[in-house]
């Protein structure tokens, strides 16, 4: 009887661990709004307050002043991005006619070399062949990309905020040996030297895309320093982005488009494969196949900032499960290793 009792009670505690997870699940796609804003100024203020504390232990800086002066900083940084984001919309919008020639260039001499035409739906379901595509839509793919960058510049705004509160109120310090406080300190560590790693391979596709005279060089860098925080996946897409500009750029030739691609691949994965495991180790601890996964789950429920964050956002959730006796095996799981092994 005994044992019926306590199979209906696990019955139950499983039905009631699904449902919640489902309603959280909803009320975080519901909420994205508000919290991607203030997840990302959580991990931001983290790594912040890890530079705050070097200028207060190594360089005798009072912390006040330390948090001005980072404040200061991480203002001057937005704005620079700010800036770069306006200026190379600006050179889109400078270049588009000449992309677009290069675009019917392209689209001609492809259709000259397939032995068939293909044909292109066109207004009202028609078709025509492929040479004689409109190209002018690229005016509104400017417009779209201009509504989304001033979309995420103004959330922007409100991550800033956040992070001011965060750093001022102290909202993410907490005494060392607490739940918080390995948090913390693990996650700091991990963002530290991702953003330095990530830092060093942005600036090194900066200068080779520069050298081989690609447009928006530093926005296609920037993209090569934000996507490296998406493990695998991030590191590939940086590599493929400056390709569509680089093929519809006025004389580019093939030796281009494959030093394109081959010299900023070789540095994503030098930095990447070799001397990121190096000086980071394993330290978040976290099996490929769970990290594939919440790159997944995270980016269906909050697109691409979620898949920036999904990293981090695993590693706290496994470090509650280790701290709490019924959720150690799935903080094993998540380790890749079984309850036994653990």
């Amino acid at each position: 009887m005994i044992e019926v009792v306590d199979a209906e009670q696990r019955i139950q505690t499983a039905c009631l661990l699904i449902i919640s997870s489902v309603a959280l699940g909803f009320a975080l796609y519901w909420l994205k709004p508000v919290m991607i804003p203030f997840v990302l100024a959580v991990f931001i203020s983290l790594g912040l307050s890890a530079a705050i504390d070097v200028q207060v232990e190594h360089f005798k800086v009072a912390r006040p002043l330390a948090l001005l002066s980072t404040l200061a900083m991480s203002i001057l940084i937005f704005t620079l991005v700010g800036l770069l984001i306006s200026a190379s919309v600006g050179q889109l919008v400078e270049n588009a006619s000449s992309y677009e020639a290069q675009i019917r260039k392209l689209l001609q001499l492809v259709s000259e070399k397939l032995p068939f035409e293909i044909p292109a739906a066109g207004e009202e379901g028609s078709f025509r062949p492929l040479s004689e595509i409109s190209v002018g839509t690229i005016s509104t793919m400017l417009l779209q990309t201009t509504n989304a960058i001033v979309a995420t510049l103004s959330r922007s705004l409100l991550v800033f905020i956040f992070i001011l509160y965060l750093l001022i109120g102290g909202g993410v310090r907490s005494r060392p040996g607490g739940v918080w406080g390995d948090i913390e300190s693990r996650v700091k560590r991990y963002l530290v030297t991702k953003a330095l790693l990530s830092a060093a391979t942005g600036l090194l596709v900066t200068f080779l895309l520069f050298v081989l005279g690609v447009d928006l060089a530093l926005m296609f860098g920037m993209f090569a320093f934000l996507l490296n925080f998406i493990p695998s996946v991030g590191s590939v897409i940086a590599t493929l982005l400056p390709l569509p500009v680089v093929l519809v750029s006025p004389d580019v030739s093939i030796t281009q488009v494959i030093l394109v691609i081959l010299l900023p691949g070789g540095v994503q994965m030098a930095i990447g494969n070799f001397l990121e495991p190096k000086i980071m180790g394993d330290s978040l601890g976290l099996h490929p196949v769970v990290v594939l996964l919440a790159l997944i789950f995270w980016g269906m429920l909050w697109g691409v900032v979620g898949m920036l964050l999904a990293t981090p956002i695993t590693a706290v959730m496994k470090i509650m499960f280790e701290k709490l006796e019924p959720t150690r095996p799935i903080a094993a799981l998540m380790a890749g290793a079984s309850e036994q092994g653990a």
